[in-house]
């Protein structure tokens, strides 16, 4: 199931925009009422709406993050999830409670089941990180773990709910949840009356429908604005559609919001209400991470930062200045060993890094004219190798203080000088494996084609992969990274002479791993690849 690349659309107006239509003011008026009336503060605390001074400072606009990272189970989701299970009739409380979930919905469910005495069941799949199942246990939840994904967890809970008669609580397409998610629109108009903008993350909607329906019937000049990753941006999608729409693939890096297709009530009660989407890369959700450590020492996962990446890049985009914005930094529930990953992004995420893949001279004075070019700027990164009796390549990240601007300027400076360079800034596949590789070349594998997969997370991953290969095609290339995620990434190269390469295609697709060939990349071809 190879992936063409996506085309990045980086701020969209909605394709409607807010109207004050008859059926639009019965949604704020109903929600509204449910909103007013949600039961949360049984177990959610009105989460503190804190001044960012330096993004403040850096962005000309006072900047404010709304903190429902400090909530006790690290996300908002308790708050849809009690409201919702708070408000089920006695009878459907005393058969208990399911839920499917691969994160902070799941917390939210147990916590409530807890605070109610009832029984709770949560699906998870198998490649749910173990802090979460713990979590889940922690509160009194049933963790029952299902599937490699979140489709396959979603499904069993259903079967699960209707043989026992339990009741499904949905992390996000229901009026109750999107109720009780919709108090952090209320404590943000308490605590800042005058907000200019609010910025919310977006996965199935819940939180998005909520905020928007409140804000716009109580201050409809504040503008709601939507983000997304640019690899699972389900509302845009079905925004440009005029419908929902099912994505093909989603992301994996923020997975709180890995969602293919908006819910239903959700997307009935947003699209009319958004004022702008804006879409952000991993690159960008890893410097807003960055952000909110530097601001006060928190740490949110990739979901709970995307709101903060949203509000840089639409102020970037709008030239907006001095107004009052606030993101909504939605969850911190964060493993430990993917901030490894984070902090080598960030930096690229800012432009505050260029990574540089320079062709020199194999002549001496060729490295030290290299390195006078570049200036005295810091070298964060440097990887050099052989390439023949006439050329090395080199394989450089270097600091930058001017962003863009400076990043083209370096680049044109080089060029200018005679050396070849090629910006590998963007280039994911040179971001997430050819920068640890750099030396890797093997001049005898011919008919070698690179592949960049993602694996489930389970046992027997590999070994359904070997299966699928069958033997038949000779492994020359392996690099695997996981980032505490789901999946994990893996960079293969396989011998496949041209006559059977179809063949190799056909095999991989059956396989069900999310693939794409990475033959003609030039981070390859000067890095890792058999030629010269």
């Amino acid at each position: 199931m190879a992936r063409s690349p996506l085309k990045r659309s980086r701020v969209n107006a909605p394709a409607h925009t807010p109207r004050a239509s008859a059926d639009v003011q019965k949604i704020l008026d109903a929600y509204r009422a449910r909103i007013d009336a949600a039961r949360v503060y049984d177990v959610a605390r009105v989460s503190a709406l804190e001044d960012a001074p330096k993004l403040t400072q850096r962005l000309g606009n006072r900047v404010l993050f709304k903190r429902e990272d400090q909530q006790s189970v690290y996300s908002f989701k308790l708050r849809g999830a009690y409201n919702k299970i708070a408000g089920l009739p006695e009878a459907e409380r005393a058969r208990g409670v399911i839920t499917a979930s691969a994160g902070n919905h799941a917390q939210g469910v147990a916590l409530a089941a807890k605070k109610l005495g009832l029984t709770a069941w949560i699906v998870m799949p198998r490649t749910t990180p173990a802090l979460k199942v713990e979590s889940v246990r922690a509160l009194g939840g049933k963790a029952i773990l299902h599937g490699d994904a979140y489709d396959d967890a979603r499904e069993h809970a259903y079967a699960l709910a209707a043989e026992k008669g339990m009741t499904m609580v949905p992390p996000y397409d229901d009026p109750d949840v999107i109720a009780g998610q919709g108090t952090i629109a209320r404590e943000l108009l308490d605590q800042c009356a005058e907000l200019d903008a609010v910025f919310v993350p977006v996965g199935g909607g819940g939180l998005l429908a909520g905020v928007a329906a409140y804000l716009k019937a109580v201050r409809p000049k504040t503008k709601v604005i939507a983000v997304e990753p640019d690899d699972s941006n389900c509302f845009a999608a079905a925004l440009a559609a005029g419908r929902r729409v099912t994505l093909p693939q989603v992301g994996l890096f923020a997975d709180g919001v890995a969602v293919k297709q908006i819910g239903e009530e959700n997307f009935r009660v947003a699209r009319h209400l958004v004022d702008d989407t804006v879409l952000v890369s991993v690159d960008e959700i890893c410097a807003a991470t960055q952000d909110c450590f530097y601001e006060n020492r928190s740490l949110p996962e990739p979901a709970g930062a995307l709101a903060v990446a949203g509000l840089k890049r639409w102020v970037a985009e709008k030239g907006v200045s001095g107004k009052t914005l606030a993101a909504i930094v939605s969850g911190a529930n964060v493993n430990f060993d993917r901030l490894r990953h984070i902090a080598e992004r960030a930096e690229l995420g800012d432009a505050t890094e260029a990574l540089l893949a320079v062709t020199i001279p194999e002549q001496p004075g060729s490295f030290k004219r290299f390195l006078k070019l570049l200036g005295r700027r810091a070298i964060t990164e440097f990887n050099y190798r052989y390439a023949s009796d006439q050329a090395a390549h080199v394989f450089a990240g270097v600091r930058l203080s001017g962003g863009v601007p400076e990043r083209e300027s370096i680049i044109a400076a080089l060029r200018d000088g005679g050396y070849e360079v090629l910006d590998m800034s963007g280039n994911e596949m040179a971001k997430l494996h050819v920068r640890f590789m750099v030396g890797g070349r093997a001049p005898g594998a011919d008919d070698e084609r690179l592949y960049r997969f993602e694996f489930p997370e389970r046992p027997g991953a590999l070994a359904d992969f070997l299966n699928a290969i069958g033997g038949r095609w000779n492994i020359s290339l392996f690099h695997y990274r996981n980032h505490g995620a789901a999946y994990g990434r893996v960079l293969c190269g396989l011998q496949v002479p041209r006559r059977e390469r179809a063949e190799c295609r056909r095999s991989l697709d059956e396989l069900g791993y999310h693939y794409a060939d990475e033959s003609d990349n030039p981070a390859y071809r000067l890095f890792l690849g058999a030629g010269g």
